[in-house]
């Protein structure tokens, strides 16, 4: 045990979070799940340890909702990954403000954040986390790679390390490349090396990977190495300077022709299709076999003040009854912009007395606009500025709460890879004259607007703006909307404007090197290596 946690503390001190991980030197709490003799002496106990590398992603520590947390230094609820990658990706977009004033996150959506802001330090340390607990887990299970069933969990070991390279290469862009313990400082990598290594691993874990469909839910398949890959491929060019469009269709193909599926099913009714895609019961309803890549959250097994109880309480306030939500209040914190209200300009159905819309035929425009006010006066602990969204709700299809009766923790699996993205990687790589077919892509997006009663659409209709319009309706709120405008160039520059983007009501263009986040300061004081991104 003290040979492991020497090894593990070490590779943490080269990601720069010493400091922040003091508690990882500490004996665990459950030493069958981290002894190395324990741990690898047979398949089911390295099963164990696998589910840990899952469990980071969703989860904070070793005691739920908090304490025992894996990283110390930062508030353990906000430095969940999720919520740190929705505050990263969504909230410095059109599609949320926050009026909560927690030190660093106004920044975020002022986009004026600087290399000590505690969000982006967070999911630095998050992430590279992940990477320090892939790495130690590649490395020992290897002594069982003999056998077929270890060498599918590091396969799913090796993904889970290049999902959380590939963040780390779309956040913060230039960071160590580090694949095995060491306790060498490691020197700076950068987007290209970065880039080739995902790829890599995302194509070597291929033929160990379980093929699609045939693994227990909530750990990873073929299909999900091949959904990474056309996301990685889809922006190629803001990342490397490739043009791999060709590359989002082959991938995206072999997704689109495998066992999943889009959920079509509207459940008893009291809902559309898409609205289950989000409720407590996602695990069975039907919306499961969409899901590619999803983190599991269970309100009395599985608690953490992030994940889906954040997006379940966080985004509730003003007139809106918690109890439709399957909790026990909200927390008035975030709403959206209508930036994102008027993407669905084509479905409104009803306007109020100032024109504002209220009402929509596109069962994606989850707002709820009484006592919300369409325009943003102001955002901080304002939360009547900005409709409200109801995306999430801890209630499965007949309206029965999750199984915390309490109403403090969510049961709603959250996807972070899902079908319906795959559909519009293909659409938009398409669009963009990459090959493939038209009919075919167009098909994909009216099944995906058909499930939401949305009016279809014809080839004519297919254009890469159309795409990233329509990837904004399908995919709000599920962290990749930075990531989108930055592949369209609208993400810091005048060409797309929202409301207080850049810290003006009615928004301006900022900084090009806003479209990297820093490296945190305390990282770049323990390894001398590194150098800030541009800018910072």
């Amino acid at each position: 045990m003290k040979k492991y946690t020497l090894l593990l503390g070490g590779l943490l001190l080269l990601f720069g979070i010493n400091a922040c991980t003091s508690d990882l030197d500490q004996t665990p709490i459950d030493p069958d799940l981290f002894t190395e003799v324990d741990v690898y002496k047979n398949a089911q106990e390295a099963k164990g340890a696998l589910a840990k590398l899952y469990a980071g992603l969703a989860l904070t520590g070793q005691q739920g909702p908090a304490g025992q947390a894996d990283i110390s230094g930062v508030d353990e609820g906000f430095s969940q990954f999720s919520r740190m990658l929705f505050n990263l990706n969504e909230l410095t977009t059109d599609h949320a403000v926050v009026g909560w004033g927690d030190p660093g996150l106004p920044n975020l959506h002022a986009m004026n954040w600087g290399a000590g802001n505690d969000f982006t330090t967070a999911m630095y340390f998050r992430l590279s986390q992940v990477v320090s607990f892939s790495n130690s887990f590649i490395s020992n299970a290897a002594v069982l790679s003999d056998d077929a069933e270890v060498a599918a969990y590091i396969a799913e070991a090796r993904f889970i390390r290049a999902y959380a390279y590939y963040n780390l290469m779309d956040l913060f862009a230039n960071v160590p490349l580090v694949t095995e313990i060491t306790t060498a400082l490691p020197e700076q990598s950068n987007r290209e090396e970065i880039f080739a290594f995902i790829e890599s691993e995302l194509q070597g874990i291929e033929s160990d990977l379980k093929s699609p469909g045939s693994n227990e839910y909530g750990r990873v398949d073929q299909a999900a190495a091949w959904a990474l890959l056309s996301r990685l491929y889809l922006n190629a060019e803001e990342f490397v300077g490739q043009n791999r469009y060709a590359d989002v269709i082959t991938n995206a193909d072999k997704v689109i022709n495998s066992s999943y599926s889009i959920n079509t099913n509207d459940g008893n009714g009291n809902g559309s299709a898409y609205d289950e895609l989000f409720l407590a019961d996602n695990d069975t309803n039907g919306a499961q076999n969409e899901f590619l890549f999803v983190l599991t959250f269970d309100g009395i097994n599985q608690q953490t003040f992030g994940g889906t109880t954040f997006l379940t309480h966080a985004p509730l306030g003003g007139d809106m009854d918690p109890v439709l939500f399957g909790v026990n209040g909200g927390w008035s914190g975030y709403r959206t912009t209508k930036g994102f209200v008027d993407q669905f300009d084509y479905a409104v159905t009803e306007r109020d007395g100032n024109n504002h819309p209220v009402a929509w035929n596109d069962a994606r425009a989850q707002f709820f606009t009484e006592g919300q006010n369409y325009e943003i006066e102001t955002i901080a602990n304002t939360f009547e500025d900005g409709y409200a969204l109801a995306k999430f709700k801890n209630v499965d299809i007949n309206g029965q709460q999750g199984s915390d009766t309490s109403g403090d923790f969510a049961d709603i699996d959250l996807p972070l890879i899902r079908l319906a993205e795959v559909y519009l990687n293909y659409a938009e790589a398409v669009a963009r004259g990459a090959g493939g077919d038209m009919a075919k892509a167009t098909s994909l997006v009216n099944e995906l607007r058909t499930r939401a009663g949305a009016p279809t659409i014809t080839s004519a209709d297919i254009d890469p703006d159309f795409v990233l319009a329509e990837r904004s309706r399908e995919l709000h709120w599920e962290g990749l909307r930075r990531t989108d405008l930055i592949r369209f160039n609208l993400f810091t520059t005048g060409s797309y404007l929202w409301p207080f983007k850049g810290g003006a009501q009615n928004g301006r263009a900022v900084e090009s090197f806003r479209k990297i986040f820093p490296l945190p300061e305390n990282v770049l004081l323990i390894n001398t290596n590194l150098t800030q991104n541009e800018g910072y």
